[in-house]
């Protein structure tokens, strides 16, 4: 359930006009990899609480938050008036889910050798 909460806030934070968005001083390609890494950490966290640890799974969790990122940016690009897609914007998503399926990967195996 979380991961399904973390990805409508991500469509909502993509989809929105950019005159509903508040202004911040903030890198929108570190605001990319935050969200994609907390995604895929979701994900990983479902995995993981479910007992599911095969490397599979942490190569679909990547792959899975990547892909969503690319639909994003196409949404963003067809389907909004001000936004519009970005090849770094999705390199960002990339990195992020890539990141969080890392630190998820890295906590399965410090807690699996301490049981």
């Amino acid at each position: 359930m979380p991961a399904v909460l973390v990805a409508a806030g991500i469509a909502v934070l993509s989809l929105a006009e950019s005159s509903h968005m508040p202004s911040a001083q903030v890198n929108d390609k570190l605001v990319h990899g935050v969200m994609y890494l907390v995604l895929s950490g979701a994900l990983m966290g479902a995995f993981a609480y479910t007992g599911r640890t095969r490397t599979r799974y942490y190569i679909t969790t990547c792959a899975l938050a990547t892909l969503y990122g690319g639909l994003m940016e196409l949404l963003q690009q067809y389907c909004t008036l001000t936004r519009s897609a970005e090849w770094t914007d999705w390199l960002a998503d990339f990195l992020g889910a890539a990141a969080g399926t890392g630190i998820v990967l890295l906590i399965v195996l410090f807690t699996s050798r301490k049981a």
